[in-house]
């Protein structure tokens, strides 16, 4: 099964050709672009847009397995805990002082003699 559609290739070749005639800009900068990766980063994410298929991001993918992994490992921790026993509240206390900053000791500017 293609990782990619055929939609989606024609995008990537559609902004090869842009870049190799010096045409293809980036986003935001509007600057031209001269690196193939980028070229190619450009396409992928116009087809993505348009909802062709196309793979997750990397970093879309990585999210994704820590969300997975953290769910997972919360799951397995409520499981394991045991009930917490009730307490007494706290009582509450008057709030501590804060010590009065210390000021910077000041330079001496020599004195201007006319």
């Amino acid at each position: 099964m293609a990782k990619y559609s055929k939609a989606a290739q024609k995008k990537v070749e559609k902004a090869m050709h842009e870049k190799k005639h010096g045409q293809l800009k980036s986003g935001s900068s509007g600057k031209k672009v001269k690196s193939r990766k980028q070229a190619i980063a450009i396409g992928l994410s116009e087809a993505r847009k348009e909802g062709k298929k196309v793979p997750q991001k990397k970093t879309a993918k990585k999210a994704a397995k820590k969300a997975a992994k953290k769910s997972a490992s919360k799951k397995t921790a409520q499981k394991k805990t045991a009930p917490k026993k009730k307490t007494a509240p706290k009582k509450k206390t008057a709030p501590k002082k804060k010590a009065a900053p210390k000021k910077a000791a000041r330079k001496k500017s020599p004195k201007k003699r006319r």
